[in-house]
């Protein structure tokens, strides 16, 4: 088997978006519209040309100044036209650009919309008309405000610039540098391969890892605290030295030294005696590992991947991963990786509808996962039909060894079809859509890491800071070791949020075996879910900045209690604590509804209480006997005459929506208590806020 790509390999800096004329330290500042709210007009639908959705993702309607397949057309003539457009997260921002890729001047207006739906205009222009130019880029720049800005509206009365006008991109960025340059077209010859900067030499990890044999494949704990690699032909192997290839794990010893204790064989069922074993990677609570090949009768075979979780007992027996559709025609060589959130899984196959020889595809989790509905987690997950990342990823020669950074937009793969420094090069790129088919130019990672030396298999923690590779240079006895360099803060990944806890019994505080959903509260989308620890109750997420979550725990016989975390200014990696306590569904036992929001000091719901709602909904559908109280508290601040009235108007809301979405009024019964039943002091804000809540109580089962 060719051990090359057996397993995965990683990469370590954050992508830079092939349109920036700025510095490639504030790439990641930049973001293209993702998803389409909303047109005036259009002259096709769908992703056919000259649709609204052509606006999505990076400028790419070339040449400038012609008509072009790529770039959006209003179908009617006149002052009433518009586009609307939302992003994959919100930022501060301080500049708006606008592609008008042919015919400008008729843009009228531009608004900014923020993560609360308030829209702030940046831009007016009361005389439209035609300009000289065949083409621009409109940029808008302006200070940061208080707001972070999830959306764009641009207006138009093309009514005023005769003939077709087009538009090909909408960006937002919070640097003032440009974001597109004059000419966007890609770069050509020896110029368009950049190094990437790194802050440190290479380490090696030293005798508690690295041994006289080859030592490849390391994948990194997204916590960084795990280190699992591959050793190859060692006595230590399940099988001896004729046992080609073994996983093996080591424990941090020291954060502040960066040491490694002594590595330890993983052991069966994981590793088999007589063949190749690999991990390609590993969940955020370093729980559930994914495999290389297919386990059956005690062997692996390369037929597609496994899955294997750990418990109090060791790893189990790997079960395979089940793909609609799936196959590799060439299945010696095939590559992995299972995103952070557990809702992508890459893989490097070489298939019918790829561009030739190993492509990297993409297959998610399929509807019988829903959101907010109890999964059994005895089932094996099912997967979509592999759908290829498309053209701007993948060529017509080897592209393998994918992974995605804990942010869900970077990812860095391996590539024989792009020339560079060696025979496969390492290169990074940004997902700018939810179509997982757009990506920013790939970029060589450079010299430092491309060499003619056998260098290969990054992997790099959720905090950013360290990358771990496999390199030939100075190994142990002239072998391949794995060594450690660190990263300039430029170009570390963009921010995440480690989040650990437990999931209790709120009566008896014992450990609850349970699933995590977390979520984004202003669209409602589900962005990952993971299973706790059945023993402790202990989970782990990781949540990337610029997104306000909402995170729960669902077990059979409990009812959910969620909490909320808001990422959205979030500049730099941290790990929160958070745990979660889940109520008996039993008459009497009160909920904390911690993810219902109201307007400030008024009754009016936002939009980021409607999945908590819905979920209330749900519940009370399933249970058609339920019947509920529903009560309101504020804090101590103003009135409390007024304040009482504020909690009644408030549960009265809810009740509202809930009887406005099918729930008899007459299941429902409200209270307010204002400011009389505080959980928590009100002295100061960070306690005070845990007094604005709403609860429901069971009254009937």
């Amino acid at each position: 088997m060719n051990n090359r790509r057996l397993n995965y390999l990683l990469a370590t800096v954050p992508a830079v978006l092939g349109l920036l004329a700025a510095a490639p330290a504030q790439a990641q500042h930049v973001q293209w519209a993702a998803r389409l709210v909303e047109a005036s007009s259009q002259k096709a639908e769908g992703k056919e040309a000259f649709s609204p959705s052509q606006v999505l993702g990076a400028p790419n309607a070339l040449p400038l100044g012609e008509i072009s397949n790529n770039a959006w057309i209003p179908r009617k003539e006149g002052a009433g036209e518009f586009i609307e457009v939302k992003f994959l997260r919100s930022v501060a921002a301080q500049q708006v650009t606008v592609v008008e890729s042919f015919n400008p001047g008729s843009i009228t207006k531009i608004e900014l919309i923020d993560t609360k739906g308030v829209h702030h205009e940046v831009y007016a222009n009361a005389n439209p008309g035609p300009l000289p130019e065949p083409s621009r880029s409109l940029e808008v720049k302006f200070p940061a405000a208080e707001y972070r800005t999830l959306g764009v509206k641009v207006y138009m009365n093309t009514g005023k610039v005769e003939g077709i006008n087009q538009i090909d991109a909408i960006g937002i960025a919070d640097v003032a540098s440009t974001m597109v340059k004059q000419a966007f077209a890609g770069e050509k010859g020896p110029e368009a391969v950049k190094s990437t900067q790194f802050d440190s030499s290479l380490v090696n990890l030293g005798p508690t890892v690295n041994t006289r044999y080859v030592d490849t494949h390391p994948v990194i704990s997204p916590d960084g605290r795990t280190l699992y690699f591959a050793r190859q032909s060692a006595p230590t192997n399940v099988g001896g030295a004729r046992d080609p290839q073994d996983i093996y794990v080591s424990r941090l010893v020291s954060g502040r030294n960066k040491t490694w204790g002594t590595a330890k064989n993983m052991g069966e069922p994981s590793n088999t005696p007589e063949d190749p074993n690999g991990l390609a990677s590993v969940s955020a609570d370093g729980r559930t590992a994914l495999l290389i090949g297919v386990y059956e009768d005690g062997l692996m075979e390369p037929k597609g991947f496994s899955m294997s979780k750990r418990g109090a007992g060791g790893w189990t027996k790997p079960v395979k991963v089940d793909i609609e559709d799936y196959y590799n025609k060439d299945p010696m060589n095939i590559d992995a990786y299972l995103s952070t959130s557990g809702k992508a899984l890459l893989m490097a196959v070489e298939r019918n509808d790829g561009l030739g020889g190993q492509d990297i595809f993409v297959s998610f989790p399929k509807d019988d996962n829903l959101p907010g509905v109890m999964h059994d987690t005895k089932s094996q997950k099912k997967w979509t039909k592999p759908k290829s990342l498309g053209p701007n990823v993948n060529t017509a020669g080897a592209d393998f060894a994918p992974f995605l950074a804990a942010d869900e937009k970077t990812l860095y793969f391996a590539s024989d079809g792009r020339g560079g420094y060696g025979k496969s090069d390492i290169f990074y790129t940004k997902r700018l859509d939810d179509t997982w088919t757009n990506w920013s130019p790939p970029r060589n990672l450079g010299p430092v890491v491309n060499s003619p030396d056998f260098d290969a298999y990054y992997t790099i923690s959720a905090a950013g800071q360290d990358a771990y590779l496999v390199s030939s240079r100075n190994g142990t006895g002239g072998s391949k070791d794995i060594f450690r360099i660190s990263l300039a803060p430029a170009f570390q990944p963009e921010v995440v949020t480690l989040v650990t806890g437990k999931v209790l019994d709120q009566a008896t505080g014992k450990p609850i075996k349970a699933i995590i959903h977390y979520e984004n509260l202003l669209t409602g989308e589900e962005i990952g879910s993971t299973e706790t620890d059945p023993a402790t109750g202990e989970y782990t997420i990781v949540l990337p900045s610029g997104v306000q979550y909402g995170y729960r725990a669902e077990a059979k016989g409990y009812l959910a209690e969620s909490a909320n975390l808001d990422v959205t200014a979030k500049d730099k990696y941290t790990e929160q604590k958070q745990d979660l306590y889940l109520v008996p569904f039993n008459v009497g036992q009160t909920v904390k509804m911690n993810n219902i929001f109201f307007q400030q000091s008024r009754y009016y719901l936002t939009t980021s209480s409607y999945p908590e709602l819905l979920r209330l909904i749900r519940i009370m559908k399933d249970y058609p006997t339920v019947e509920i109280k529903l009560s309101g508290h504020t804090d101590n601040q103003g009135d409390p005459a007024l304040n009482l009235k504020l909690s009644l108007d408030r549960v009265n809301e809810v009740k509202k929506y809930l009887s406005s979405h099918g729930i008899n009024g007459g299941r429902i019964t409200t209270e307010g208590f204002g400011d009389t039943k505080p959980l928590s002091s009100n002295d100061q804000e960070e306690t005070r806020m845990k007094n604005r809540r709403v609860e429901f109580t069971i009254t009937k089962k």
